[in-house]
């Protein structure tokens, strides 16, 4: 079978898109600037804190753009500060590293449109502390080189991140599914995954919120006593790959969107790098929650819109 070619439909635009992600334009919109100070007092003991969430945010958001260490961060926007004639002070590196552990951010879903979405999900891993490549290949893996594992849920029309979970390498991908359909908000219709979630649990957690589980059985899959819907729909989806093939069922269920959650983690490590810089996992969470509302900010400028050459 010929496998099918697909070209950029609104290449103009989309090749405009890609020009801007690198635009060094910045400015501060009146909200920012107005927010830049906290207003709000905390009630904790101590000294009350000086700069909004909304300031520590936007102080880390341009430190992970840009790939900087946390003095060189409080550097560059002191700058871009005094460049804009703008009242307003730098938070120290210092405060940064604190503040970073208990950032409350934003949730990542913006609104949505009427309808049901489909969401495909996947995991990645992202490097911790370790030796580098060239290291590696000339004197062997070492016991030190670590790994975390990044859990994404992204929206099949959109390609925006809608979920994360940051977990240790050992942790498996379904068990992570509960938490990522909890922040998904809104109406699904289908959630799409690869193998490594076809478990009773994982089919369950999607039935819950009313939406269809699509997951490939595995190599070894055998029915079950139908003594609910999971068992039912993963009995099912077994039959169709016994009697048909894995690739009729694939086809049938639009299986084949799935790609969309590793071209989304290909663009994650291109933008943003394939490592974590922070040291302590609460700064490691934040540190990947503001990546990924910056690779949803880079989707808002363009987005292909294939065609079948």
């Amino acid at each position: 079978m010929q496998k099918k070619c697909y070209r950029p439909a609104n290449w103009k635009d989309y090749n405009k898109s890609l020009v801007k992600r690198g635009s060094l334009t910045v400015w501060f919109d009146k909200n920012s600037i107005d927010s830049w100070y906290s207003q709000e007092q905390t009630g904790e003991k101590g000294r009350p804190e000086l700069y909004s969430d909304l300031a520590i945010e936007c102080c880390l958001t341009l430190k992970m753009v840009f790939h900087l260490p946390l003095r060189a961060s409080e550097g560059f926007v002191s700058s871009l500060l005094e460049m804009l004639n703008l009242p307003l002070k730098a938070p120290n590196y210092s405060l940064l590293s604190l503040r970073q552990k208990h950032l409350v951010l934003p949730s990542l879903q913006r609104e949505q449109p009427n309808g049901s979405k489909h969401l495909v999900i996947d995991s990645t891993g992202l490097k911790l502390y370790g030796e580098g490549e060239w290291k590696v290949r000339k004197h062997g893996k070492s016991k030190r080189r670590t790994w975390l594992k990044l859990h994404l849920t992204i929206n099949e029309r959109t390609q925006e991140i809608e979920a994360y979970v940051l977990t240790g390498d050992n942790v498996h991908d379904c068990e992570t599914l509960p938490e990522m359909l909890r922040q998904a908000k809104g109406n699904v219709f289908q959630v799409t995954g690869d193998g490594a979630y076809d478990t009773h649990d994982s089919y369950a957690a999607v039935i819950n919120i009313g939406a269809k589980p699509c997951f490939p059985p595995r190599v070894n899959a055998i029915k079950h006593k139908a003594i609910d819907e999971a068992w039912r729909l993963r009995n099912h989806a077994i039959s169709q790959v016994r009697y048909h093939s894995l690739e009729y069922w694939k086809e049938k269920n639009n299986y084949h969107r799935r790609s969309l959650s590793e071209t989304c983690m290909f663009r994650f490590k291109q933008l943003s790098g394939d490592k974590v810089q922070a040291r302590t996992f609460e700064r490691q969470i934040t540190e990947v929650g503001i990546k990924c509302r910056m690779i949803n900010k880079i989707n808002k400028l363009g987005m292909p819109i294939k065609k079948v050459a």
